[in-house]
């Protein structure tokens, strides 16, 4: 599981990666200071746990949490016990004490990965075959052959994505982050928080927006210049 740590705390952060390091289920992508810069970091990056302290200078814990995907899970670090209760409100998977115990991270880890594994499962049958040239996708019962080619773009909505097609669209439960992993990189391009992109049905764009047949769709700030360096030799 790749795993984030947030804490304000300089010594906090070291101490933590360093047990976490001795956890082979953990690989450990990054470690910040405040909740703003790792909101950043998750715009693109896949964080499957997620441990937070809670008081925080700007955006605590608490309130970050609640604003991160289902399918990033969450430890609570905090040396102030009476927030356990708090944490329920976000269904944190565990609420660790500092200082952390190894013993205890350990076990708190252990729950996180079989949730994680039943997340995981859940998603995955959602999703067919994933062929060179096609997927096949859950939606009201039923799997749907989708060809990449006839692909405008995928739109996140919470936990649901919607495949927009030319003469279609297919709603199904999965998250915008984990269907980008799934399709081929050299077709599709995340172009902001909301959306994916097929490269080849984009028919012109400016430096704010792209345009899809009738669709007008904004690039994201945090995403214009990986943008142009994809489109840019593309277009030539």
């Amino acid at each position: 599981m790749k795993c984030i740590i947030v804490d304000d705390e300089p010594i906090a952060r070291l101490g933590l990666a360093a047990l976490v390091d001795k956890i082979s289920q953990l690989q450990l992508v990054g470690s910040f200071e405040d909740a703003e810069s790792a909101s950043e970091f998750m715009l693109d990056k896949t964080v499957d746990l997620a441990f937070l302290d809670i008081q925080m200078p700007g955006i605590n814990g608490i309130d970050f949490a609640k604003n991160i995907p289902r399918t990033t899970l969450v430890i609570f670090t905090t040396a102030y016990s009476e927030y356990a209760l708090d944490s329920y409100d976000v269904d944190a998977i565990d609420y660790l004490v500092k200082p952390i115990e190894e013993d205890r991270l350990a076990k708190a880890v252990q729950k996180a990965v079989a949730y994680h594994t039943l997340l995981m499962n859940e998603e995955k049958g959602n999703m067919g075959d994933i062929k060179s040239d096609h997927i096949f996708v859950k939606s009201e019962r039923k799997f749907f052959k989708i060809y990449y080619r006839d692909v405008l773009f995928i739109e996140g909505l919470k936990d649901y994505v919607i495949i927009q097609t030319e003469n279609k669209r297919i709603i199904t439960k999965m998250y915008l982050k984990n269907i980008l992993e799934l399709l081929p990189h050299n077709i599709f391009f995340r172009i902001n928080r909301s959306y994916i992109v097929n490269l080849n049905r984009i028919e012109s764009f400016n430096n704010n927006d792209i345009f899809i047949n009738t669709y007008e769709i904004g690039i994201g700030n945090n995403y214009r210049e990986a943008f142009f360096q994809r489109i840019i030799p593309e277009k030539r």
